[in-house]
């Protein structure tokens, strides 16, 4: 099993699509080697950013092999792999490693509400059957269940569970998961605006949205709080505030698409149900890139 840890800035990234809704290879391609340029730690295909819910298994399989294939080594690819059904968790987290991962990024099950042993029963099946590292995805905003920080420290006992990325928004429970863990289990804060205060409290990083468009910004910021530097973090922390607010005033990734399509990076296509960001909201995404220093103003 790998063992190479997942610290630092990691890019969700957004899954291209071209003008007749297929996935536009050259973009991804271009996407990823734009971010391993601008310095980010690892990337994360097929999560929530990259609207794995709407890809078949085919596309999963080619988008993750895409993503590794560009990155040829040079940092970690931890691939969504996260299903509300354990066993078809199961069969994408070996689609995901036939396609080259080097790790698994798995959300509890949406949508079940499993009991918080479920829960555990669910991540422990999954650490049985792949020999890929794992990360643990909270998210109950998205899930509708949370995963106890009692829960979390049971989960970082299991072989093969070696992170959590945590967006609960609950900074007291991450700070319990923070003083309580195995050495070797790494916290990652899920969300963008939580980076610094995660990090303060002794965090490794973030799986970050506004990367996909802000990549090297982010990760300074990361890079200063790993230092120690947290009045360099706070400065950056503030230059990225605005567009850290601006990325989420539509449901993720349509707002992160537009800012990369005015980059001139991807095409703004998403797939059904989602829809792009609409209109009237486009200057406050512009207004938001130009202080992060991404975009002209």
């Amino acid at each position: 099993m790998s063992i190479r840890p997942v610290v630092g800035c990691g890019t969700a990234l957004v899954t291209p699509f071209t003008s007749d809704g297929q996935v536009d290879e050259g973009a991804l391609r271009a996407l990823v080697e734009w971010q391993l340029s601008e310095g980010v730690h690892f990337l994360v295909p097929c999560g929530s950013t990259g609207e794995a819910a709407t890809l078949s298994l085919e596309e999963h399989a080619r988008v993750v092999a895409i993503t590794v294939e560009q990155c040829a080594g040079r940092v970690p690819v931890v691939a969504g792999a996260g299903a509300n059904d354990t066993q078809k968790a199961i069969a994408l987290s070996k689609l995901a490693r036939g396609a080259g991962a080097t790790h698994l990024l798995h959300v509890s099950p949406m949508y079940n509400k499993p009991q918080q042993r479920g829960i555990v029963a669910h991540f422990r099946a999954i650490a049985a059957a792949v020999d890929l590292p794992i990360v643990v995805y909270n998210v109950p905003g998205r899930t509708a269940s949370n995963i106890e920080a009692r829960t979390t420290l049971e989960l970082a006992t299991i072989p093969g569970i070696v992170a959590i990325k945590e967006a609960s928004g609950n900074i007291g429970q991450i700070a319990e998961i923070l003083r309580d863990r195995p050495p070797s289990f790494a916290v990652l804060s899920g969300d963008d605006a939580m980076t610094l205060p995660v990090m303060a409290l002794g965090g490794e990083g973030v799986i970050s949205v506004v990367s996909n468009a802000t990549p090297r910004r982010m990760t300074a910021l990361v890079d200063a709080c790993s230092a120690g530097d947290f009045a360099l973090a706070r400065t950056l922390f503030r230059q990225l505030q605005p567009w850290m607010s601006a990325a989420f005033v539509e449901s993720n990734p349509a707002p992160v698409k537009a800012a990369l399509a005015m980059m001139g990076r991807i095409e703004n296509v998403l797939r059904l149900p989602l829809v792009p960001m609409a209109d009237h909201l486009t200057s406050t995404v512009r207004s938001a890139l130009a202080t992060a220093g991404a975009l002209g103003a």
